[in-house]
């Protein structure tokens, strides 16, 4: 019987620090500044706050913590946010 390997496995409690909410996406957000408003209405609704603004301009997602749930481009009204199976380079 094959028996799937896993390179994060979390064995016991209080070693949460050594992993990233992001290693288990299987779907990337992806922002078109065309489209974009910067209304900000994604940003209260992430769920691990990885949409990274400046100067009040949305500006990339942290990735190493994005979990791909897709939430902040469900309430996007613009639809400047999409999510993809796999990661674009912008």
């Amino acid at each position: 019987m094959n028996k799937k390997t896993y390179t994060s496995n979390i064995l016991k409690d209080g070693n949460s620090v050594k992993f990233k909410t992001g290693d288990w996406k299987s779907r990337y957000p992806k922002h078109s500044k065309d489209k974009c408003k910067n209304c900000m209405l994604c940003v209260p609704y992430c769920p691990e706050a990885c949409i990274i603004q400046k100067n009040a301009i949305i500006d990339n997602f942290d990735l190493d913590y994005c979990k791909g749930c897709g939430v902040c481009a469900n309430v996007c009204p613009f639809n400047a946010i999409e999510m993809k199976d796999v990661k674009e380079d912008d």
